[in-house]
């Protein structure tokens, strides 16, 4: 889509959902529901550790960070996404797109990063519990955190300068939210670069988190299976399969966003993949 003369430049449209009138507000109060849910829960959790002084461990710091990082994912989708729905316009400004953008990324390798950080504290606590109050120690675990989020500022800041130095020809945002790839999409300059740092980007986050957390988790299997310890088994289930199952729900709908965002013919199955990237606390 061309650019409308009756749209600026620095004003663009987003696609969003294409969802039945009868429909509209129902789906605004479901995601109004899930919201409001995320943050009573999220914020519920960083309250009681904060508040609770036998809860101010490594591992509970982990569980915070975690929380936090959720109420900033949802906080920057689910409020814009619930006005757009109910909008019949879906304008947004360029610089708020592209703060979107920021955030989403930020929040999505954030993720990843704490989530490595949270495997590496339960293989320490199963498999070397004597050693757990010296290795992860509240300094060792608020300097990872720090890392994580550090490291992963960085790299979506490089990912969205590349996008933000070109040119536009567009106006139209072909998603229900703003990410890179909807805004390097607006131009029609040569985006060769973009898409290789955006390949090395994805290439180097997931191939980390997912080399980290099964390294870790075999080795979890296998001191479990070689201890063959009843009351370790049950202490690795419920410590692991929470974790387990939530970077699992994040991995595929990253993956799914990633490879769907190349065929157009399913616009709204990504975009359904990237909700729930966004929102695995729920």
């Amino acid at each position: 889509m061309e650019i409308n003369n009756s749209i600026t430049k620095d004003i663009l449209q987003i696609q969003g959902f294409n969802i039945s009138p009868q429909f509209t507000y129902p789906v605004a109060l479901l995601l109004l529901f899930v919201y409001l849910l995320i943050l009573v829960s999220n914020i519920g959790v960083v309250t009681l550790i904060v508040s609770e002084k036998s809860l101010h461990q490594p591992m509970y710091m982990l569980f915070c960070n975690l929380s936090v990082n959720d109420l900033i994912g949802n906080t920057v989708l689910l409020p814009r996404l619930m006005v757009d729905i109910v909008s019949t316009e879906r304008l947004i400004t360029y610089n708020q797109c592209v703060a979107q953008a920021f955030c989403s990324h930020t929040f999505g390798s954030a993720s990843h990063l704490i989530l490595i950080i949270m495997a590496f504290d339960r293989y320490v606590a199963i498999c070397h519990p004597l050693r757990y109050g010296s290795l992860m120690t509240t300094r060792t675990v608020a300097w990872l955190s720090t890392a994580a989020w550090a490291v992963s500022v960085l790299l979506v800041s490089v990912l969205i300068g590349l996008t933000v130095r070109l040119s536009r020809c567009r106006a139209l945002v072909q998603n229900a939210y703003c990410d890179n790839a909807s805004l390097f999409k607006l131009s029609c300059d040569d985006v060769s670069v973009n898409n290789i740092y955006g390949l090395f980007f994805t290439v180097v986050l997931f191939s980390s988190s997912m080399f980290c957390i099964t390294l870790t988790y075999f080795r979890i299997a296998l001191a479990c299976w070689m201890r063959k310890n009843k009351e370790l088994n049950s202490k690795a289930m419920q410590t692991c399969a929470s974790h387990l199952v939530l970077y699992l729900i994040m991995l595929w709908s990253g993956f799914l966003t990633i490879i769907l965002h190349r065929f157009p013919d399913y616009p709204d199955l990504r975009k359904i993949a990237y909700i729930l990237k966004v929102t695995p606390s729920f």
